[in-house]
């Protein structure tokens, strides 16, 4: 896997993180989780900048917000007690599907 395609897994994990954060910072009334989400969404951007100098828009963006989208959904229901149903786990199933095509038909 080459560099861009590193940064931009990496930037869709910091998707999740900074989605974790905007939660937990309680409309920005909390500083520290505040102050990691515009440092993880800063750095989630730029990475995902650097990727799309590399990688098609629609297949970088694509597996960023599939990324982000499973990682926030599995946060939301190993910590914050999100409903974990058998349609929910296929619905986050055909995302990977999605995100993983995008990446092989490259």
């Amino acid at each position: 896997m080459g560099l861009a395609w590193v940064v931009l897994v990496v930037s869709g994990v910091l998707e999740t993180v900074w989605a974790g954060a905007l939660e937990a910072s309680g409309n920005f009334h909390r500083l520290w989780p505040s102050l990691l989400f515009v440092g993880a969404l800063a750095a989630s951007m730029a990475g995902l900048s650097y990727a799309v100098g590399h990688i098609p828009l629609g297949t970088a963006y694509g597996v960023w917000v599939g990324i982000g989208a499973l990682g926030t959904a599995v946060y939301g229901m190993a910590a914050l007690g999100d409903a974990v149903t058998v349609a929910r786990v296929v619905c986050l199933l055909l995302i990977v599907t999605g995100a993983v095509g995008l990446r092989v038909l490259h």
